[in-house]
């Protein structure tokens, strides 16, 4: 079945004190096209991003947006190893001089270099493996609103292509229906000659074989949006020559819903993937 290509997907992600929140958002396009918008410092998750979309996607402008919702702004270090030297020292000082230690936590705090506070950056080599997880659920999510799109697209263009087939066979009844009466009025080489001018045989035979060509198309599970907007132009070039060639009021009507249905597909197609 045909997949469309305007998808939503949507995870969250954590690890750690880290949580946050990944977006996939796509509308048509003839190629691929990614925009990413990744917290500052993990540029390199855009390769990784773009091989596993690859895997899945091949046409749609795409906005992937991986954000961080909540972390530390801060972490406290406790430097044990400067401790233990205060520590060492204030021993060495009591037993030496015979001063009673009433050294306490807070007096050791209040030491230089005992605390040190730093700012929390994200780095990107701890966050990726949450941030594949989530991408991969929220990819999951975007693909299957990309196949309910697909599915509702192929219903629509199917009842197109029945239109679509009911008015060649109205074209081709009318063919016939042109040329008994001009037996009757003509004589034999006259005939011979009209038959020969409105001769739409092939015409219909190759728009027919286009429907069905488009029938197969919309059970296929690779991309084929454009496989499908080629054969539409195919379509209406069949259509111009049969208007050409049957110079008659009900087909130029037929001609014109056809080129209305053709042109729909075309508009159809290009939300295709």
């Amino acid at each position: 079945m045909i997949t469309g290509m305007t998808g939503f997907g949507t995870a969250p992600f954590s690890t750690g004190r880290i949580k946050g929140l990944i977006e996939i958002k796509s509308v048509n396009h003839r190629y691929l096209d990614t925009a990413f918008y990744l917290p500052s410092g993990c540029g390199m998750m855009e390769n990784k991003i773009r091989e596993m979309l690859a895997k899945m996607v091949s046409r749609g402008r795409i906005t992937i947006s991986v954000r961080i919702t909540e972390k530390p702004n801060q972490e406290v270090f406790f430097n044990e190893d400067l401790i233990e030297e205060y520590l060492h020292h204030a021993r060495s000082m009591e037993k030496k001089y015979k001063l009673s230690n009433n050294l306490t936590l807070a007096d050791l705090i209040r030491m230089p270099g005992i605390v040190d506070v730093k700012e929390v950056f994200v780095e990107a080599d701890v966050l990726w493996p949450a941030v594949e997880k989530g991408f991969a659920a929220a990819l999951k999510g975007f693909k299957s609103m990309r196949q309910r799109e697909g599915k509702s697209l192929a219903v629509d263009i199917e009842d197109k292509l029945k239109r679509m087939s009911q008015k060649l066979k109205a074209i081709e009844k009318r063919h016939d229906d042109l040329l008994k009466a001009f037996r009757k009025n003509n004589k034999p080489e006259e005939f011979a000659s009209y038959q020969k001018s409105i001769d739409v045989n092939e015409e219909i035979s190759r728009f027919t074989h286009y429907i069905d060509e488009m029938r197969t198309l919309l059970k296929s599970v690779i991309p084929t949006g454009k496989k499908m907007d080629f054969i539409a132009q195919e379509m209406q070039r069949e259509t111009n020559t049969l208007g050409s060639k049957l110079q008659d009021q009900m087909v130029s009507n037929a001609v014109i819903a056809l080129k209305s249905k053709i042109e729909k597909i075309r508009e159809q197609a290009n939300n295709v993937e």
